[in-house]
């Protein structure tokens, strides 16, 4: 059969036969990635759509990717940014490899917390007859993709073991699940407060019983690695049944008809007997407190409607996606956008109470604060967990301002909050502490982008001193990757002494920490003092903006004429030999120096300059991406493969973030024309995929590169990440007829392509408002003002 025909006949098949073809079918994407496994219930029609989508929400594809996902990669029932994203677990050994696996074919339990080094409670419901002893050891039950339906917001699967239909959904701190038992057999829900789940090691737990209807209790995720301190995640459970029985264990001893138990390796065996055999189970959390965890239950899930708050759910995550609204290609083109955009909105979790109180661990002894309130007595913004803003830059920092800017305003204001408490704006916080994720200060440009676009409550004036700290000795950029107890990992005083960080460095304290990749370091640090002399510019500060102007030409002191790259050098100067510039991770972090030379987005015309003149920037660009073109533009199709020999030795990786710039910089360099073939090159070969095998092609760390892959459909870029004054976009091909961005002034902002398909990737005629633009970029101010962006598309530059 004709492998189109094939894939036709196999996608309009019913789950049952769509699960007998599904190896061929997998098969077939390689050679048709824009073609979707479709592996919920319900399966689009492969028609082209027409006008925009109604529910944006209904197009996401929950399941891309999570055949390589990780503890916090996958989500379902969750709210945007929300505390809680319960889901069932499939693996659940490790950050790596953990959480929702696809192709992993039993259920582990229900955790509440997939986040950035935390985990939460774990639920699993059972039906049996087995002694306590055997469940605790043995509870993992098999299910089928076949009967799982998911959406946005929501998660329904049987569990083929017990029998038992489990449906999730939640609130932003409060998770919300639905047992259906069957008749006559036994109603039971086991409470895992030990073990490892995900990221953490869980330690010491309690659980006590209120009443009949109500336990709380806590769970401390142990420190790790990245959060080094421990982390206490309390709870409280409200049940639409009485428990009727409580029994608990503490390591092999066990505890029947008890209220309460306490200690290591514990966990509970609630029963019930449910008439109507359906138990209904409301938790709530909180880092504060077990009151807390109960008040945030109570302040936003008072009643039992569990289809109430499903379609909630479903209709806030809808609200969200609909703010861009798109036109034209084909329904798996649509669907993947959405999915993307469904991305942008994951990972970064609140970590405060609806009263505004937070647990800060930055000393010695927890502390309870407080966030400031507004006139109505309601916080002014969340405090949030989050892995690094590395690459943040070239996809939140752009992404959010424009279609949710209240998301970046209370982002920024968190990481200044953290600064206050902690002395120091984190790279990473999690649980009230930061676990120093990767390398620099990658939350400089992101602020300084942000307090550009006249985003952030705090002043150019107050934030200055903030991030100028983070910039000297006393700051992060003196910490290597996870350096918790010393500061030399990050080799500051050989960057302000001698220009330039050394690859490898001599300090033997500079074994601990990660990520310790002088050359890779002395980049980042140089765009990272531009953006602190862009804010400090913003501020009025002269001084200050000439010192980080200067060195954010440090770049240069590792740019070798001979070779036309940044090399590593030596502690003495000399440059590091041997050198292969595709020798992976040898001075550069998670890249290659073929990738790292393009990192200068601030300084396009000092690279041109270095590497003769902007044609042969263009021409040697091009050149890389003709060879990465081979690999389709990635080391590998999972993060795991990065660093593979067959995979690694590669001149551009859109798999992650070293090099996601690069299409953009032909636009820089005066050749638009790149940009738009390059940019549509990647859009549709790295991020078209849709099926649990593919998707991201590496690391999508929380919602980045579902944001890059959102702006390169939208054809809108900022290279220097929006540093600018007035911030600038770079336009490259977008991918539809008609994208409409839902601007905070209630203006809409539309890019509208005419005569645009596959092989249309170039733009001939730029009209802004019926007026011909002639320019390849736009400014910030001139999407705000809303507005039409009309493209005149056509097959040759």
């Amino acid at each position: 059969m004709p492998v189109l025909n094939y894939l036709t006949t196999a996608l309009n098949f019913r789950p049952v036969m769509r699960r007998q073809f599904f190896p061929k079918l997998l098969s077939c994407l390689l050679l048709l990635p824009a073609i979707s496994t479709l592996a919920q219930d319900k399966v689009q029609s492969s028609t082209e759509p027409t006008g925009f989508a109604k529910e944006p929400a209904a197009l996401v594809y929950p399941f891309l990717d999570t055949a390589n996902s990780r503890w916090f990669y996958f989500s379902s029932a969750a709210r945007p940014f929300g505390m809680v994203s319960l889901f069932p677990d499939t693996a659940i050994d490790g950050e790596w490899g953990s959480g929702y696996r696809y192709n992993e074919p039993t259920v582990k339990g229900f955790n509440h917390i997939h986040e950035w080094q935390l985990a939460g409670l774990s639920l699993m419901p059972l039906s049996d007859a087995r002694p306590l002893a055997e469940q605790k050891a043995d509870y993992a039950s098999a299910f089928s993709h076949d009967t799982e339906q998911v959406r946005p917001g929501s998660h329904q699967l049987q569990l083929s073991r017990y029998g038992i239909k489990v449906d999730l959904t939640a609130t932003s701190r409060v998770g919300f699940s639905r047992y259906q038992y069957q008749t006559a057999k036994p109603q039971q829900l086991l409470l895992q407060l030990g073990g490892v789940q995900g990221p953490s090691k869980l330690g010491h737990a309690e659980v006590w019983q209120i009443d009949a209807q109500n336990i709380a209790g806590f769970i401390t995720n142990q420190g790790t690695e990245r959060r080094v301190k421990l982390v206490k995640v309390y709870f409280h459970l409200a049940f639409s049944t009485p428990v009727q029985q409580f029994d608990a264990w503490r390591g092999d001893m066990l505890f029947a008809n008890v209220s309460g138990i306490s200690g290591d390796n514990a966990g509970v065996r609630l029963s019930f007997q449910s008439k109507d055999q359906t138990v209904l189970v409301k938790t709530g959390f909180s880092y504060v407190s077990a009151d807390n965890a109960k008040l945030n239950l109570n302040t936003e899930l008072p009643g039992w409607d569990f289809s109430g708050t499903s379609a909630q759910a479903y209709n806030e995550w809808n609200q969200l996606l609909a703010r861009i609204q798109i036109k034209g290609g084909s329904t798996a083109q649509q669907r993947r956008f959405y999915t993307d955009l469904w991305h942008a909105l994951q990972g970064r979790r609140v970590v405060s109470d609806v009263n505004g109180q937070y647990a800060d661990l930055s000393g010695v002894e927890p502390t309870i604060r407080q966030l400031p309130l507004d006139a109505k007595g309601q916080p002014k913004f969340a405090m949030f967990n989050s892995d690094s803003f590395w690459g943040a830059q070239w996809t939140i920092a752009t992404l959010w301002p424009l279609a949710f800017p209240e998301k970046a305003t209370a982002m920024g204001e968190s990481l200044i909050q953290y600064g206050r408490d902690f002395g120091l704006i984190p790279r990473g916080p999690s649980g009230g502490q930061d676990t120093l994720v990767m390398p620099g200060v990658p939350m400089t440009p992101f602020l300084v982008s942000l307090a550009q676009k006249g985003l952030l409550q705090t002043t150019a004036t107050e934030l200055l001193p903030m991030l100028e700290k983070n910039h000297s000795s006393a700051g992060l950029m003196a910490k290597a990757g996870y350096e918790h107890y010393s500061a030399t990992g990050g080799g500051f005083s050989y960057y302000l002494q001698r220009g330039y960080v050394p690859y490898p460095l001599p300090e033997t304290e500079s074994s601990y920490g990660s990520h310790r990749r002088g050359a890779g370091q002395t980049l980042e640090y140089a765009y990272q003092d531009f953006a602190l002399a862009q804010l400090a510019i913003k501020a009025g500060s002269e001084e200050v903006a000439k010192q980080y102007l200067q060195r954010s030409q440090n770049w240069r002191n590792l740019y070798d004429g001979k070779t036309g790259y940044i090399r590593p050098k030596e502690v003495d100067g000399s440059w590091r030999t041997p050198f292969d510039p595709l020798e992976y991770e040898a001075g550069f972090i998670e890249s290659n120096a073929a990738q790292a030379s393009w990192f200068v987005p601030h300084d396009i015309e000092g690279l041109a300059e270095a590497m003769g003149d902007k044609t042969e920037l263009i021409n040697r660009l091009e050149t890389a991406f003709e060879k990465a073109a081979k690999q389709d533009f990635t080391a590998g199709t999972a993060h795991a493969q990065e660093g593979h020999p067959e995979y690694r030795r590669t001149p551009i990786n859109y798999g992650n973030q070293p090099s996601i710039q690069t299409a953009f910089i032909f636009a820089a360099a005066g050749d638009a024309a790149k940009t738009q073939y390059w940019s549509r090159r990647i859009s549709d070969t790295v991020y078209s995929h849709l099926s649990p095998e593919r998707g991201y092609n590496g690391d999508e760390d929380q919602g980045l590169m579902g944001s890059l892959a959102v702006l390169l459909k939208l054809g809108l870029f900022q290279l220097s990440g929006g540093l600018e004054a007035d911030p600038v976009y770079q336009l490259g091909s977008p991918l539809f007829d008609e994208a409409c961005l839902q601007l905070a002034s209630k203006r809409s902002f539309c890019i509208k392509t005419l005569n645009n398909g596959p092989e249309r990737p170039y733009i001939r005629q730029i009209k802004l408002n019926g007026k011909v633009l002639p320019r390849s970029y736009l400014l910030h101010s001139e999407i705000m003002a809303g507005g039409v962006l009309e493209l005149q598309m056509v097959a040759k530059p």
